[in-house]
């Protein structure tokens, strides 16, 4: 639920320092979610002095409604994505995504408080029957290219869960995450002495690029860089024109703690092949989170009656599947959620502009993207070729 609304005023009587209006950064990222938090790592780690814009508090967007699964997989399947943008490139994006989960892990071994990252596999249904044939090419796609994947029949599902369907494949590499700590993580990390900057409760309210850098306008003075990251997450990017997105919302829930989750089999990340999907993974304290149920509206819902609803029809796809736990739901929350209309995040520089570049991992893989995104960006203002930047540039 929202807390407030409306225009606070307390907020605006505490000014951000003004010394730190009288330097020039590497880098500012406006944003200060999971995406600005990764780029922020990743470009401290190559000695630059980096600045963070958040017009709200730290994770307090969407990094505070995310789930936490990590998986190299995608809502685009690695065949589908070879039809589309060849096999070179496909097989590539799908390598990053690997590499990011265990970028992720480096990152996560990093902090000054755990984040509960753990190494998972993933269970990937097929909803019907129907869905089997192309089940069995994706594994044979994978296998055919080096990832960890098995094909599980019936039968084998069977044998290892309280439920089967017609077929699943069973990637391996994937991990879970609780992504609030992380982001926070991140930041503790990154305002120990990090040659980072943090401005909370400031809005930019416009950006001017001139030959040297670029001035970024705030109510409470101008912060000059030489290079800016848009990490907005699922708000409007400010573009010339609109990136290829589609801005919807979702709903999850989080169980109460269940005492014995013995029959689900190593705890795996789980998924479904059918649009919109259910997903679900186990916490550290024992309770399943679940989601699924997008729809339309780009707004996060704000009838608590209505996220209840909904909440209840996620609890019971749940109980379906793990009949014999008992099943009770403990939080609900909906929240925007985006995706690109090609399936693939919106990483790199602004099409017209020479120091002005953007982090949109957009997608149900999307702090995988950001892990992803930040390391191209990194490369890109370092001034090091990134051939995997054509992949998911602006202007493709």
């Amino acid at each position: 639920m929202e807390l407030h609304n409306g225009q606070l005023y307390w907020p605006t009587t505490l000014k951000n320092r003004q010394e730190d209006f009288d330097q020039k950064y590497d880098a500012v990222i406006i944003g200060g979610g999971m995406s600005g938090a990764l780029c922020a790592y990743s470009l401290v780690q190559e000695g630059l002095n980096v600045a963070i814009i958040e017009k709200r508090t730290l994770a307090a967007g969407s990094s505070s409604a995310n789930t936490g699964l990590l998986q190299f997989s995608n809502d685009v399947m690695l065949h589908e994505l070879m039809d589309q943008i060849g096999e070179d490139k496909a097989v590539s994006f799908y390598s990053l995504c690997m590499e990011a989960v265990e970028n992720l892990e480096k990152v996560a071994m990093n902090l000054p408080v755990s984040p509960d990252f753990i190494r998972r596999k993933s269970i990937y249904y097929a909803s019907t029957s129907r869905h089997v044939p192309k089940l069995k090419k994706e594994y044979k796609t994978l296998n055919e290219h080096g990832f960890p994947v098995e094909y599980w029949s019936r039968k084998e599902m069977k044998d290892r869960l309280p439920f089967s369907k017609a077929g699943a494949l069973i990637t391996h590499g994937d991990a879970e995450v609780n992504p609030y700590k992380f982001v926070n993580g991140i930041f503790d990390y990154l305002k120990d002495g990090k040659q980072t900057t943090i401005f909370e409760n400031l809005e930019a309210t416009n950006i001017e690029e001139h030959s040297t850098g670029v001035n970024i306008q705030t109510p409470d003075g101008i912060i000059q860089a030489t290079h800016l990251i848009h990490a907005t997450g699922y708000e409007t990017p400010p573009l010339n024109k609109k990136v290829g997105s589609d801005i919807n919302r979702s709903y999850a829930i989080a169980t109460e703690p269940i005492e014995d989750l013995s029959q689900w089999d190593d705890r795996a990340l789980i998924w479904e092949t059918k649009r919109p999907y259910l997903y679900l993974r186990t916490t550290v304290d024992n309770r399943i989170i679940a989601g699924g149920l997008d729809e339309d509206p780009a707004e996060a819902p704000q009838s608590e009656k209505k996220i209840e609803k909904r909440g209840k029809r996620i609890e019971k796809e749940v109980q379906k599947l793990f009949p014999d736990l008992k099943i009770k739901m403990d939080y609900a929350w909906g929240a925007s959620f985006g995706e690109s209309l090609d399936n693939l995040p919106y990483i790199g520089k602004h099409p017209d502009k020479d120091r002005i570049y953007y982090l949109l991992g957009y997608g149900g893989n999307g702090t995988v993207y950001s892990m992803l995104g930040a390391n191209i960006l990194r490369d890109l203002i370092s001034g090091r070729p990134n051939p995997d930047a054509e992949i998911v540039k602006l202007d493709r």
